[in-house]
């Protein structure tokens, strides 16, 4: 995603897989429309190690926006990393299953029937970030196969669509956003409500930034009707405003 001539970018940005699809899919008009360059850099929204947003911050990577779910933003915010007011949620995306291209569907729509796919599967991947944390602390201690379930976390969602297509995994939980559009892995639905999360996903602007003004316009161009037609792309439904 990083652009070649990023050491000149006049904007650099740093986003979580969730909202990655729809970002690109807009990206190149804002940038025509603007003249605006942007080096865009890659980071989860949570979790633990040197790949996530927070840790990239922390130890001196230059951002002027962050676009990452919003339990992340509330770390970065509670840090005093992000200027008061500056964040705009954009999008909201349901945890969903995946399944390897070609591979039967198994039933999901019931708590019940997910549970018994869950402990029947070879192996379940999920990212190490918002949705993994949430699908190992909440859905599978709810489902009751919090012991049964094998699983491997995976730093980021793209990782867990790779280890699925590579046919490591029979399944793989995420963001729908994460999950389509990606070759090898077919959509298999939404998590039932009982265990579903849906995330939104926000961008704001980072404490220290001298970019304030094309900061601001990137996310004015993100919230447009323009955007809103690639973020129903991904899955995910554009936040509404007014």
């Amino acid at each position: 995603m990083t652009p070649p001539d990023a050491v000149t970018a006049d904007l650099t940005v740093m986003i979580s897989g969730g909202f990655a699809l729809a970002y690109e899919a807009v990206l190149p008009d804002f940038e025509r429309a603007t003249g605006v360059r942007v080096r865009t850099l890659s980071g989860a929204s949570q979790g633990q190690g040197p790949r996530t947003i927070r840790h990239q911050l922390a130890h001196g990577t230059s951002v002027d926006v962050v676009i990452l779910s919003n339990e992340g933003l509330h770390e970065l915010t509670e840090e005093g990393r992000i200027v008061a007011g500056s964040a705009v949620e954009l999008a909201t995306a349901p945890l969903a299953a995946a399944v390897r291209a070609g591979a039967p569907m198994p039933e999901i729509g019931t708590a019940a029937a997910l549970a018994r796919t869950l402990t029947a599967a070879r192996l379940v991947v999920m990212p190490g970030s918002t949705s993994g944390l949430f699908i190992q602390d909440t859905v599978l201690p709810r489902l009751g196969v919090a012991g049964t379930v094998r699983k491997r976390v995976l730093p980021r969602g793209t990782d867990s669509a790779a280890a699925l297509a590579a046919g490591e995994a029979d399944l793989a939980l995420g963001p729908v956003s994460e999950l389509v559009d990606v070759p090898g892995i077919e959509v298999v639905g939404a998590l039932p409500d009982e265990v579903q999360l849906v995330q939104t996903f926000t961008a704001a602007i980072v404490a220290g930034s001298a970019a304030v003004e094309p900061a601001r316009r990137l996310i004015a161009h993100l919230v447009s009707d323009r955007a809103a037609a690639a973020i129903r792309r991904t899955g995910m439904e554009p936040v509404a405003r007014g």
